[in-house]
């Protein structure tokens, strides 16, 4: 799993117990999967259908940095499912796991639309090939 996206937890990213509001980090996740299937699809049309059960295993807090890892599961013909991991940094304790998420890829006309993606690209494969 790539862990390539870093979050600084701010005071205003706290729930009234101290620690890092879930919901933020949630906000924080769909984000990270939502943009990794953008450069995966190469296509900005795309949307979250599934997230399955989450678990919260530790809790951050103010100052800590947050790292969020994603790895492709499958593709299918009009769908990527990925794996996600979010852990602190420092101690590279796991403060929460998304075991599946789908993200579907969108058409013009915003009805799923086959992307023809196989297996993982990484931009400067794609570089290279053109």
């Amino acid at each position: 799993m790539r862990f390539n996206t870093r979050k600084w937890v701010k005071p205003e990213d706290l729930n009234p117990n101290g620690t890092l509001f879930g919901g933020r980090l949630l906000a924080w996740i769909d984000e990270e999967a939502a943009l990794y299937t953008l450069i995966q699809l190469e296509n900005p049309k795309i949307v979250t259908k599934y997230m399955s059960e989450i678990n919260f295993m530790a809790s951050a807090r103010a100052g800590d940095i947050v790292e969020i890892g994603i790895e492709v599961i499958k593709f299918g013909r009009t769908s990527i499912t990925l794996r996600c991991e979010a852990r602190n940094k420092m101690t590279h304790e796991t403060i929460l796991t998304v075991d599946q998420m789908t993200m579907v890829n969108l058409g013009a006309d915003g009805r799923p639309e086959a992307h023809g993606k196989t297996k993982v690209e990484f931009v400067n494969e794609r570089l290279n090939e053109k």
